[in-house]
């Protein structure tokens, strides 16, 4: 089993190496444990609890400390950079009538309520909580 395992931790490193986004980095140590118990002569049970704990402990505890260091380059989109900010509506805002239309940035967007029971009336100002292809979703603004 000891062969399995080696197998199992290269597999891994190369399955890293060519995606490059943290995907299989966790089954790897998982892999080294299980390779240690079959070692020292751990059951067939042990082994797999050993790679299954493993991986998900080290996924639950390292892997947002690592796409937290790892993207500290990575800049936001243009539609992320919307999320939270403030729009002026340029027409009534209504789910049921499917109408809306908020201003962002000079830019005349598509807009529904997030709430359907929200209508947001022209002059209205409204926060972005997500963009839908090109219809933003706006809420209330918290007074």
């Amino acid at each position: 089993m000891e062969l399995f395992w080696a197998v199992v931790v290269i597999a891994t490193i190369v399955a890293e190496m060519l995606t490059v986004g943290l995907v299989a980095i966790w089954m790897t140590g998982g892999a080294l444990l299980a390779m240690a118990a079959a070692w020292f002569g751990g059951s067939l049970e042990l082994q797999l609890v050993c790679f299954f704990g493993a991986t998900l402990a080290l996924l639950y505890w390292t892997r947002p400390f690592a796409v937290k260091f790892l993207n500290k380059k990575r800049s936001r989109t243009n539609v992320e950079e919307t999320i939270e900010s403030e729009v002026r509506v340029i027409e009534r805002v209504s789910n049921s009538d499917q109408t809306g239309k908020v201003n962002y940035k000079g830019m005349e967007w598509t807009a529904r309520a997030v709430d359907d029971a929200d209508i947001f009336e022209v002059g209205d100002f409204g926060i972005v909580d997500a963009v839908e292809g090109v219809t933003m979703r706006i809420q209330k603004k918290q007074k």
